[in-house]
């Protein structure tokens, strides 16, 4: 069973929604034969490397609400997420462009190593502050979790991976998909949102359930016929 889940760096949501499926992917009973691949979502695909000024400011700007609305909305989310035993510091966020960081989860992705580099990259932006836009900050996160520091950096130095980015975006658009974390379970099943763990894990449950409709209780020798001619 492959899980691909849409999603940007720079979404809380996003983490939120990570930790959620883990708590569902341990109670699956299949859970071995699920493979994950994270795929690419731009939520600002125009915004520079590294956003300058106050976030809180920004949030209530781009909402068009006060900034004590804003205020409000983080704790609920930082509450939200300190549920679920992770730490955001939403008013130090240093936003930018997620752009190097996906072509970098799809490096990952050839090392067997990208949902750990989601992890870094998420933890890295949202509980230490980091500036997810800037590249130097990019290999150190990178090489924090194993990738090598030239390989690394050849990516960012090029264009590689650029189109596989670009490829999930407009898989993304042809799924009608506008808004992330976005799970789509063996191409046919679609969960929206940061969904809470009961329901992703009913959304496995369910896919396996259709993929596999036949339970069969293996019978005991000489109870069934295996060719023409049967043992009585």
């Amino acid at each position: 069973m492959q899980v691909e889940i849409w999603s940007d760096v720079v979404c809380p949501w996003c983490y939120l929604g990570k930790r959620r499926f883990e708590s569902a992917l341990r109670r699956f009973e299949r859970s071995a034969d699920v493979d994950v691949r994270w795929r690419s979502f731009e939520l600002d695909p125009s915004a520079p490397p590294i956003r300058d000024g106050d976030p809180v400011r920004r949030l209530a700007d781009k909402y068009g609400m006060s900034r004590a609305q804003a205020e409000a909305n983080n704790e609920r989310l930082t509450s939200l997420a300190a549920a679920e035993g992770l730490e955001y510091h939403l008013d130090r966020v240093r936003s930018g462009n997620s752009f190097d960081a996906h072509r970098l989860l799809h490096l990952a992705a050839e090392r067997d190593m990208q949902d750990t580099l989601q992890e870094r990259f998420f933890r890295g932006y949202f509980t230490e502050t980091e500036a997810i836009g800037d590249r130097e900050t990019l290999v150190k996160l990178s090489v924090d979790v194993g990738l090598d520091e030239n390989q690394v950096r050849d990516v960012l130095e090029s264009g590689r991976f650029g189109d596989a980015v670009r490829a999930d975006e407009q898989q993304a658009a042809a799924y009608g998909i506008s808004g992330v974390p976005f799970f789509v379970i063996d191409g046919r099943y679609g969960v929206s949102g940061a969904q809470p763990a009961d329901v992703l894990l009913e959304a496995l449950r369910r896919a396996a359930a259709d993929a596999n409709p036949l339970t069969v209780i293996e019978p005991d020798d000489g109870v069934s016929c295996t060719d023409e001619s049967c043992d009585v």
